[in-house]
């Protein structure tokens, strides 16, 4: 199966946000190449918001092109074979947690698009969470300028919109 045959079916099983669910099957149906960068009809991508339950708190890298904190995450890679490996990879690579992350159950949490520069346009992200092992320890790669723990409580007045809905819906899906 192809990165591509598996965003479809991911998608077609995400039940929440129906029409920005449909909008992702669209573009994967008319783009071939929609998980890839080089579309620059827009493409897909994959986070993963890294979280520490038994703490109450959640990883978060600043963004060194964006400088906002945001999840963990990033582009399909010829490589991937899944949406959840390109989550599960860009949360490892982006978090330096080397080894014990694991994606929470039920698939994708969240879906969001939002713009980019030309001459891509849109990426189409599909949001997933990760566990945290017990005692992980946290190490800046080179795509971020800080990288740092927050409370859930604090999470609101450092992030966006998107990060905060992510971060309510995964507390939603782990019962608390």
């Amino acid at each position: 199966m192809s990165l591509h045959e598996d965003a479809v079916l991911v998608l077609k099983a995400y039940e929440d946000q129906t029409e920005l669910r449909d909008l992702y099957l669209e573009h994967l149906a008319t783009h071939p190449d929609g998980v890839y960068k080089p579309c620059e009809a827009g493409h897909v991508t994959g986070s993963a918001l890294v979280i520490d339950p038994a703490r109450g708190r959640v990883l978060l890298t600043l963004h060194k092109k964006l400088g906002m904190w945001l999840q963990m995450g990033g582009h399909c890679e010829a490589g991937d074979r899944t949406l959840a490996e390109v989550a599960l990879r860009e949360a490892g690579e982006e978090s330096g947690i080397a080894s014990g992350l694991t994606l929470l159950e039920g698939g994708p949490v969240r879906l969001d698009r939002h713009p980019i520069p030309a001459p891509c346009n849109w990426h189409l992200d599909v949001q997933y969470a990760a566990l945290a092992p017990a005692g992980a320890v946290a190490e800046i790669s080179e795509e971020s300028l800080d990288l740092r723990w927050f409370p859930y409580e604090e999470v609101a007045a450092v992030a966006d919109t998107s990060v905060v809905r992510l971060l309510e819906a995964t507390l939603a899906r782990l019962g608390g």
